[in-house]
């Protein structure tokens, strides 16, 4: 007969992070996200798809990369890009290389409309994460995201 391993509960320290944690990973989005509504009218997503679009080679990528990179399904990211495209942010083409896959396209003014905004919203991160840490701190962090991230990714395959 096995023996089943014993249940590993979270310490009292450990419980503490965790839960410290899961109040930053809930509050800071949704801070960050209500200056954006407010500033750009645009959602966190759109702003962060928008802003990864910006700083690729002739402002465009491939739609399941963009998916992958937001942490979202394929068809949830079409939907966000067609909301973009109706404001004039946003288009897609087939693929040059590969007409299987779609990019999406950074237009000129969507690109405009980030220029005017990411300087409030790199304020408002300034504000809430950056400036409260040291640069040692900023550093550990960094470090610790990494590693657990390192952790949720082999998991995941």
């Amino acid at each position: 007969m096995v023996a089943e391993p014993e249940q590993r509960w979270l310490t009292n320290d450990e419980l503490s992070a965790w839960r410290a944690f899961m109040r930053l990973a809930q509050r800071l989005p949704a801070s960050l996200e209500a200056q954006l509504q407010r500033d750009a009218r645009l959602s966190f997503l759109e702003y962060y798809v928008l802003a990864h679009l910006s700083e690729q080679p002739d402002r465009r990528a491939r739609m399941s990369e963009l998916a992958a990179l937001a942490n979202t399904e394929l068809s949830r990211l079409s939907h966000l890009i067609g909301r973009l495209e109706k404001r004039g942010f946003a288009c897609r083409e087939p693929d040059p290389g590969n007409g299987r896959y779609t990019q999406a396209i950074l237009t000129d003014a969507g690109f405009a409309h980030l220029e005017s905004v990411a300087p409030g919203h790199v304020e408002r991160v300034r504000e809430l994460f950056a400036d409260p840490l040291t640069p040692a701190e900023l550093r550990t962090l960094r470090r610790i995201a990494d590693k657990v991230l390192a952790r949720v990714d082999d998991q995941a395959e």
